[in-house]
């Protein structure tokens, strides 16, 4: 059961190690793009492309959906990503439990977002944990986990991509293997929540490095947006630089980069920017277009 494309190496690793993959269970596909025509998931391309039969109920836990998963009488079920609840009714099926490869190191980051999280909060390390799947927010028993550092300057995306094929890896191994599942400690848990449109609005108060974390974690979506002449303005490529300032929160310091005050008297650096409407630029281009002054800020 699986949806994104971090999802994909898992499914590829099963088939690959010799796992008779008996269904594979995506969401619905979905309208995407300005055209809003419907898109197939990461997972059903590659599950189609294995000639792997794909399931794609709206509501998992509705009763026939159990009574078709129990029919196929699978030894585990594997869940990646998938979007949906696993209901305790799907949790009993199988005799070796529902195995979750989740994209932290459990029990930090729990929940939808733990990729996006981990960066935006400047973590240095990261990875990959299997668990047992129970009824509660990615709180079963622990299986494996696998570490990974963090490069300083890689987004949501390029760090996802990294991680992926890592979590693959440590499935193989988790189904290889006797293991004695290990509980979580659930006063260290921390949850990494599903992100929302408001989590891109920027706050100058905040340090350079701090906002610099979030555009990371945040990049490709929601991004990192502030307002400009109360326009919106999109923030894709910006550097925290070792200089300090005394201007205000948001301040636009003269001369090149665009370089802007943050919290504690720190300065960020921006190179690429985005108007509403308009093409992603190279700050000099946005600079000579909007003929700067001295006394601006972005809000």
């Amino acid at each position: 059961m699986g949806t994104p494309q971090f999802a994909v190496p898992t499914l590829a690793a099963l088939v690959a190690a010799g796992h008779e993959v008996r269904a594979v269970y995506t969401q619905p596909d979905r309208p995407s793009g300005r055209g809003q025509q419907l898109a197939f998931s990461p997972v059903k391309q590659a599950a189609q492309a294995l000639k792997l039969p794909v399931y794609q109920p709206e509501r998992i836990r509705r009763p026939e959906i159990v009574e078709q998963l129990c029919a196929f009488q699978a030894d585990v079920m594997v869940v990646v990503g998938y979007g949906q609840i696993i209901p305790q009714a799907i949790i009993d099926l199988p005799p070796l439990g529902i195995i979750n490869v989740h994209a932290s190191l459990l029990p930090r980051y729990r929940g939808a977002a733990p990729i996006q999280w981990a960066l935006a909060n400047g973590e240095t390390i990261t990875g990959v944990t299997t668990m047992l799947i129970n009824a509660g927010l990615d709180t079963g028993d622990i299986l494996l986990q696998a570490e990974l550092a963090i490069n300083p300057l890689e987004s949501a995306h390029e760090l996802s991509a990294r991680l992926a094929p890592l979590g693959a890896e440590l499935c193989v191994q988790t189904l290889a293997n006797p293991i004695s599942p290990v509980p979580q400690n659930n006063a260290e848990a921390t949850l990494a929540r599903i992100l929302t449109k408001d989590d891109a609005r920027i706050d100058w108060s905040r340090s350079a490095a701090q906002i610099h974390n979030r555009l990371r974690g945040f990049t490709p979506w929601p991004g990192a947006v502030c307002t400009f002449r109360e326009a919106p303005l999109k923030i894709h490529v910006a550097l925290p630089l070792p200089e300090l300032t005394n201007l205000p929160p948001g301040s636009l310091l003269p001369g090149a980069p665009i370089r802007v005050a943050c919290g504690d008297g720190t300065v960020l650096a921006i190179y690429e920017l985005q108007q509403e409407g308009r093409k992603r630029v190279l700050e000099a281009s946005f600079r000579n277009g909007q003929h700067l002054a001295d006394n601006e800020s972005l809000i």
